[in-house]
């Protein structure tokens, strides 16, 4: 295999990585006279994913990307090469020398923020960022790379809704819960990253995958600083702001990785709309007494309401309803009228040392008006006698109904009004 040649040019050196779905080599570009790497698509893989990661590659031209050359098929089995990256990838360094220190944990954030901006302004989500899947070129720079599974925008997905994909110890919550990615996807995984980079240990650690996942999904990740009280404030407050549960919450994408990690702010701007104006409540009505008299018997009694010393006089409105017939104030009402002749009822009044004649009032047919009055009250005696109203045709009597009338306290006595007999059936 060490001297098999990939369309005619690409001279297979020694592999670099196999799995499942490809083995990776390490190759002579015989015309061009440069050592690249030759991604050969798995026995079993998904020829999908395979076309998918290369047209992500080939969309992006990047510094913190890996960039691919070219693409084919030889003898029926798709190839890509791509940018040789000799540095190994993170993961290695990671396994191999444990956490960087913090100036080289700030360049190679620094690089895959940069990376992901390029990527997420032209429409490519990642979807499974991850130590592994982040090379070094021979100079020590970081460059993403495996788009197998990315999104890219105005395409389709290589899964349906509902599908968990990614890695479980670096996807985010949304991913976990089999809803779509976005920027704040990949967001939220290179904030696992960078906590790993600072701490030495990821925020999340179980024997069960599915178990991470869900941990991911429900439980908020442990500050920074908690983990390691000296990480750079900077560094552990990005990572703290990336690993949100909520996407919105987080820093939006990579552009906003960049600014967060040159000092400007991290925090997600967002336009919060006003909350939702509540309908203006009119004025109910006030409620209707319940003893407002109606047409009582063709006839409403006037009373003069008196006032007692300092106590002011109520506004003519519904009151609490009340068994006695309300007064009203005396105000010239302009309802009409029907005269009809009634008889003069000696009238009884409390606290009067002499009767005055009472003073005979026309019938009056009116809607009456409750008011709280503050007078005394007058117990006026019933009618003795009566005589059958001329244009009323019963002839039966009933008691004179008086409306209340208040007296003031004196030695001489006001003249009463007396309200008209009213007769009954």
């Amino acid at each position: 295999m060490a001297e098999e040649r990939i369309a005619g040019r690409y001279r297979l050196v020694e592999p670099l990585g196999r799995g499942a779905m490809s083995s990776v080599w390490e190759a002579e570009d015989e015309e061009l006279a440069r050592r690249v790497a030759v991604k050969m698509l798995g026995p079993a893989a998904d020829p999908k994913r395979f076309v998918r990661e290369a047209r992500a590659a080939a969309a992006l031209s990047h510094p913190n990307i890996a960039a691919l050359y070219d693409y084919g098929d030889a003898d029926g089995r798709p190839f890509m090469v791509l940018e040789l990256l000799p540095g190994g990838s993170l993961e290695d360094r990671l396994l191999a020398d444990g956490p960087p220190t913090d100036e080289e944990t700030a360049r190679v954030a620094a690089d895959v923020a940069a990376g992901l901006a390029h990527a997420h302004a032209r429409g490519v989500v990642h979807r499974d960022l991850k130590p592994a899947n982040i090379l070094f070129d021979g100079e020590g720079r970081a460059k993403i790379a495996d788009f197998g599974i990315a999104w890219m925008g105005g395409g389709g997905t290589l899964t349906e809704a509902g599908t968990v994909l990614g890695t479980a110890s670096y996807i985010s919550p949304e991913q976990g819960a089999g809803q779509a990615a976005t920027p704040a996807s990949d967001v939220y995984s290179f904030g696992v990253i960078l906590f790993r980079l600072l701490t030495g240990r990821l925020p999340f650690v179980s024997a069960n995958a599915m178990e991470v996942v869900r941990m991911h999904r429900e439980q908020p990740a442990p500050a920074v600083r908690a983990v390691r009280a000296g990480a750079p404030a900077g560094l552990a407050a990005l990572a703290d702001a990336a690993l949100a549960k909520d996407p919105a919450a987080r820093p939006p994408d990579g552009a906003a990785l960049v600014s967060g990690l040159r000092g400007g702010d991290t925090a997600v701007t967002q336009i919060v709309p006003p909350p939702p104006r509540s309908p203006r409540r009119r004025p109910r009505p006030l409620p209707l007494a319940a003893g407002l008299a109606v047409l009582l018997a063709a006839g409403v009694a006037l009373a003069v309401a008196v006032t007692r010393g300092d106590e002011h006089r109520s506004p003519t409105t519904a009151s609490t309803p009340s068994l006695s017939l309300p007064t009203v104030r005396t105000t010239p009402t302009t309802a009409p009228t029907t005269t009809v002749p009634a008889t003069t009822v000696p009238t009884t009044t409390a606290r009067a040392t002499t009767t005055a004649p009472a003073t005979t009032v026309p019938t009056t047919t009116a809607q009456t008006s409750t008011a709280r009055a503050t007078t005394a009250q007058t117990t006026t005696a019933p009618a003795t006698t009566t005589q059958p109203a001329t244009t009323v045709p019963t002839t039966s009597t009933a008691p004179a109904t008086t409306a209340q009338t208040t007296t003031a306290p004196a030695t001489t006595t006001q003249p009463a009004t007396t309200a008209p007999t009213t007769t009954g059936p």
